[in-house]
């Protein structure tokens, strides 16, 4: 039986990162997830989210709920 290929991951780096693409996290959309990972080791692990985690972390970001 032969698998259907699958259709590459439409990865995207963020609109602010640099053009050097030093310290960016990419992600793609999934039905239901959200995916991240590390532009500078693209085949390491990613770290999935649900949409409404996903969505919920990126809000906490802009407001400054999680700067150090």
């Amino acid at each position: 039986m032969n698998t259907p290929a699958r259709p590459p991951v439409p990865w995207r780096k963020n609109t602010h990162s640099g053009s050097e693409g030093d310290n960016c996290v990419e992600v793609a959309a999934f039905p239901g997830t959200v995916a991240v990972r590390d532009s500078k080791h693209p085949d390491s692990p990613r770290l999935a989210f649900t949409r409404p985690a996903f969505a919920s972390f990126t809000r906490r970001l802009r407001t400054g709920r999680h700067d150090l």
